[in-house]
């Protein structure tokens, strides 16, 4: 898949624009409501022999327009998006950037200087989707802008458990640790990335020495509390239990909130590895314990609870 980056209409390369089926929106989490109009725009694109394409957009229209309720977080940051783009059989993804003058665009002018301009001959578009300056523009009224140079296809949004999908959910069930329902909303496992790096090594001085991950984007974290997770590092997926907090048996004072990774039956070295990890279920809160002795006989019991599941669904 080619990736190609717009910071305005004039990076377009007309030699480059072939015909196309392009799929519209800002796709973050790549959930099973974006996977339907991304594999629909695939279907349409191989129907008609032309170029399946994306435009999506960076960074959130949210963070330009309302910068007091900046969104500082992403369930897909831009990279690992445009790894599920690629699996979806996607040829070409745009990211435009979006900036203040793009947001000052008519729906025409965006119709004119991107999609026309891209050679777009079909668009796709779940029925939420809007365009131009003050979303003057959506999937009812494109064709009014389309100047007869494309049809469109929308995309009704879809359900699970009687409930629509959509990114703001869950970005808020991941916040909550709530992962059965992450999944099944995605239609994957949740994961963050980032490198192991070196923390204050209490955890070895314990008995359960830990990865500290420090993420390498802006991932979602859940809140504090203990978590079983798969840890991925150079090809291998191993069982885990991930601490997210402040470990306030320990600092009273205000911390940053670390992502630690206790692996199950493991020894070896991980500092400086990439590494990916999979979150599966939510254990307990953090908690404060009046001396290390009972953090570890607590701890211990999180092992025994990890392990059983771990045993369990072993096929997961």
């Amino acid at each position: 898949m080619e990736i190609i980056h717009l910071t305005s209409p004039e990076d377009i390369r007309l030699d480059k624009a072939k015909e196309k089926v392009i799929a519209l929106g800002y796709f973050d989490g790549v959930h099973k409501g974006h996977q339907k109009v991304i594999k629909t725009a695939v279907d349409i694109a191989n129907e008609k022999g032309m170029q399946s394409a994306i435009m999506t957009f960076h960074p959130h229209p949210s963070v330009v327009l309302n910068p007091k309720s900046k969104r500082k977080n992403y369930i897909t940051p831009p990279d690992v998006k445009a790894e599920l783009f690629a699996e979806l059989g996607i040829d070409v993804t745009y990211f435009v950037h979006f900036d203040l003058n793009f947001s000052r665009l008519s729906p025409q002018e965006f119709v004119d200087y991107y999609l026309i301009k891209l050679h777009a001959k079909h668009i796709v578009a779940g029925d939420d989707f809007t365009f131009g300056q003050k979303a003057a523009g959506n999937m009812v009224n494109i064709n009014d802008y389309s100047r007869s140079m494309f049809n469109h296809t929308i995309v009704p949004f879809v359900n699970v458990n009687g409930e629509k999908v959509s990114s703001t959910i869950i970005r808020s069930l991941i916040e909550e640790g709530d992962f059965s329902n992450v999944s099944v909303m995605l239609g994957r496992q949740y994961e963050i990335r980032g490198t192991v790096v070196h923390g204050d090594k209490r955890g070895r001085l314990l008995g359960f020495p830990t990865a500290n991950v420090s993420c390498s984007e802006e991932f979602i974290i859940p809140k504090n509390g203990v978590y079983l997770v798969t840890f991925h590092s150079q090809g291998r997926s191993l069982n885990g239990i991930c601490s997210v907090g402040v470990r306030p048996t320990f600092y009273d004072e205000e911390v940053p909130v670390t992502v630690e990774v206790y692996i199950l039956d493991f020894q070896g070295d991980l500092y400086d590895q990439e590494v990916k990890v999979t979150w599966i279920k939510r254990l307990r809160d953090e908690e404060k314990f009046d001396s290390a002795e009972a953090l570890i006989q607590r701890m211990e019991q999180d092992k025994k609870e990890a392990a059983a599941f771990f045993m369990a669904n072993s096929q997961m």
